[in-house]
């Protein structure tokens, strides 16, 4: 590795400004939500598709592996900390426009550097009629960033990767190529139809270290007539099958054409406060009896779900009667809310309080930001969860990295059953206590037969050997899900070897991939793989 003549080539290709190795930039880099070795040798910030080709032969000249990433804020799974010991971060924030958009066709094609709000705020200037997905993170997240990891939202539009098409990636060797139509002159269904025709290669640029995905078209949600949110509530832990069986059918029907979000009260607590270390004993251990009062106090239950309903009036009316009549007798209380409810909850907050003894102001908390997902609306306020355990409030501007919060993502998938989804608690119960973590658990039926198991290991990085615990923990947790045969949906730098796990045919097809598009193992080493 001739890491001073790359950093020269870099620095006359991009200038001396878009190369950075000030230690202070490093060190954010190469800092995460847990503990990690990695070093970060420099930050290149190319402008354009041409500047990322011209970066990654210059990495191919001198042999210095490049570590991609969008906003970097992949908070939970590494933030922006690559996965070789050594290497050189190229950041895409700058790769930041949005064109080809089509209020009739309802697509957009935006570069990595995109933001959650950046899309939002281009969509409320167009006075547009349609609607994006955003995650629970922050605003400032890439949507490139999340789609390559196939990451979900809120909407019907929640399974990213599935609502889009026509990348343009820059491979390992610095050429370009389109994908679908998009690879044909004057290909007018490129942004529309996403298999072009031959083989579909999209998929190869998802979660792995193929290539650097540079633009792509992403599929916008028609704003519809009427929606409404709905939640759910169970009391007791041991109705969470019956939630699941009974909710399983209007998913895959698609009466609820939403990704529905299910918490525990545990996860609903972080959601609402910071620890409670007044209500705990000398083990510092937080108990049900403690969590059940809180649950009171701000109504919630055991088991709480959030969906949406979208449609014409008639049609929510009709899926609306749907779930309450499969519901009725079997939940503490199923509600529906629309955007004029909200205003008059907001409205009313001091009264609901008096009237009924429950802290409406604290689910607000919850609901309200909720509320805005299912609409597409990007919201900050969903991370500052990421605090449960710091012993101080969260501040203005939170950012987890840098403010030392503790977060690992484990996030198992499932089908759509009440078995399964009991089964993983189980593993999940069986492991966090014994570590000294909350079982935070949100499960999300991401499409209409497949159940994601977010589990959040949340902690004080600033606490002596909470990293270690973490980690112990995270590993335990992915061993004893793997041998139950429940796979993650995707992987933080610290899980990849899970990957080895797969049948040897397969292994082999990768490295033998790899091997052709990038002979150097250039391009984001160990991501995805097991080679660095």
């Amino acid at each position: 590795m001739d890491f001073e003549g790359a950093l020269s080539a870099w620095q006359t290709q991009l200038g001396p400004e878009h190369v950075v190795t000030e230690n202070d930039a490093l060190e954010q880099k190469q800092t995460a939500t847990f503990e990690t070795s990695q070093q970060v040798l420099a930050i290149i910030s190319p402008k354009n598709s041409a500047e990322v080709q011209a970066a990654i032969k210059i990495a191919n000249q001198f042999n210095v592996p490049v570590y991609p990433i969008s906003s970097g804020m992949n908070w939970g799974y590494g933030s922006a900390v690559p996965t070789c010991e050594q290497g050189v971060i190229m950041e895409l924030s700058r790769l930041d426009t949005i064109e080809n958009f089509s209020e009739t066709l309802a697509h957009v094609t935006i570069g990595p550097g995109v933001t959650q709000q950046k899309l939002y705020d281009f969509l409320q200037q167009k006075d547009s009629n349609l609607w994006m997905d955003a995650t629970g993170s922050s605003p400032d997240c890439s949507i490139i960033g999340n789609t390559v990891e196939r990451g979900f939202g809120h909407t019907p539009y929640g399974d990213h990767f599935n609502h889009v098409c026509s990348m343009e990636v820059v491979l390992p060797s610095g050429e370009i190529i389109n994908t679908g139509f998009s690879r044909f002159d004057n290909a007018h269904a490129a942004s529309t139809y996403k298999w072009g025709v031959g083989a579909y290669v999209d998929g190869l640029f998802t979660q792995s270290n193929f290539g650097i995905v540079t633009k792509l078209t992403l599929w916008l949600m028609p704003k519809p007539q009427y929606f409404q949110a709905f939640y759910i509530m169970v009391e007791h832990d041991n109705q969470l099958e019956e939630l699941i069986d009974t909710l399983q059918p209007f998913r895959l029907n698609r009466t609820v054409k939403s990704t529905v979000h299910i918490g525990n009260d545990f996860k609903v607590l972080s959601s609402i406060t910071t620890f409670p270390w007044d209500k705990v004993g000398k083990n510092g251990k937080l108990t049900q009896d403690v969590v059940d009062e809180f649950a009171k106090l701000w109504d919630f239950g055991a088991w709480n779900v959030s969906g949406a309903l979208y449609g014409t009036k008639q049609e929510v009316a009709s899926a609306r009667k749907q779930l309450k009549k499969a519901f009725n007798g079997k939940v503490k209380s199923i509600r529906f809310l629309d955007d004029t409810m909200l205003s008059l909850a907001i409205k009313l907050q001091k009264p609901y309080k008096w009237i009924t003894g429950l802290d409406l102001p604290r689910l607000l908390k919850v609901m309200a930001p909720v509320h805005g997902l299912k609409k597409g609306i990007p919201t900050p306020d969903i991370i500052g969860s990421t605090f449960w355990r710091k012993k101080v409030d969260v501040p203005e501007n939170p950012h987890p990295d840098r403010d030392k919060c503790g977060l690992i993502w484990c996030a198992p998938v499932a089908p759509t059953t009440g078995h399964h989804a009991r089964a993983m608690v189980e593993i999940i119960k069986s492991n966090v206590d014994k570590y000294g973590f909350e079982p935070l658990i949100s499960m999300s039926m991401i499409n209409e037969r497949s159940l994601d198991n977010v589990i959040s290991i949340i902690y004080d990085r600033e606490e002596p050997g909470q990293d270690e615990a973490a980690h112990q923990c995270h590993q335990q947790l992915m061993d004893d899900f793997n041998k139950q045969g429940y796979y993650p949906y995707r992987l933080g730098i610290s899980g990849m070897e899970v990957t080895n796990k797969a049948e040897p045919q397969y292994l082999a097809f990768m490295k033998q991939l790899k091997s052709t598009l990038d002979p150097n193992n250039i391009l984001a080493p160990g991501r995805y793989s097991s080679e660095k």
